[in-house]
């Protein structure tokens, strides 16, 4: 049988960069919340079976939303944890009774809502022939500088290798649960994941799939969405 292919969207922080009431992931974008333009990127390629959307325990807010468009191809798992490697590391595991281990598990942030369907089938096709995994990124283009302690230029760092990472990060079931159960510090999946020894492959997507992270982000993303529309 196929390995399948299943989403996994960490939903259970605050988002307090933004300076907003509500969690990020529930920002209103063009009507909708942001989490619910991010599982639709994720969904639109047909492969990706279902996503699962990790929420806090104490979420009430999904059940605000009118999530009917998505059918049965978005559950929410209330199992999220105080960071990202935990929320991914627990929906992994409640998702194990209908995922095998095999399976490949697309992670993407609730708050990347303007991924592009092109990028999107770009990393499936590469990382389907690759068994150490993979992940959309970006080559760095702005000089890097590294700071000390007084806020000042301590260096200027070599960019010519530098990527900027991004999601959906794309590996089986197996090795996300095996990789995450061994780095409790993990910043993203692929960290984890090289530190098993494995080298994720980097595949090239846009600048257009940011991360919102600060106000100034959320126009951004506002108009891209409505660019996508048209």
């Amino acid at each position: 049988m196929a390995a399948r292919l299943v989403g996994l969207i960490p939903a259970a922080g605050q988002g307090a960069r933004l300076g907003e009431d509500a969690p990020k992931q529930y920002l209103d974008l063009d009507g909708r919340p942001m989490l619910a333009h991010a599982a639709r990127a994720l969904l639109a390629d047909p492969r990706v079976e279902l996503a699962f959307v990790v929420l806090a325990p104490d979420d009430r807010r999904w059940a605000a939303y009118d999530w009917s468009a998505f059918g049965d191809r978005l559950a929410p798992l209330w199992c999220g944890g105080a960071s990202r490697r935990d929320s991914v590391f627990n929906g992994l595991v409640a998702m194990a009774n209908v995922v095998e281990l095999e399976d490949w598990v697309l992670v993407h942030d609730a708050a990347r809502p303007c991924l592009a369907g092109e990028d999107l089938a770009r990393l499936i096709d590469a990382v389907l022939a690759d068994e150490d995994g993979g992940i959309l990124a970006v080559p760095l283009a702005d000089t890097l500088k590294r700071a000390d302690p007084e806020g000042r230029i301590a260096a200027t760092e070599p960019r010519a290798a530098l990527w900027l990472a991004q999601t959906p990060q794309m590996f089986r079931h197996g090795t996300l649960l095996r990789a995450l159960g061994a780095a409790a510090e993990a910043t993203d999946e692929a960290s984890a994941v090289e530190a098993l020894g494995l080298r994720p492959r980097l595949v090239p997507g846009s600048v257009r799939n940011l991360k919102v992270t600060y106000p100034d982000d959320v126009e951004i993303a506002a108009r891209l969405l409505g660019k996508g529309r048209a």
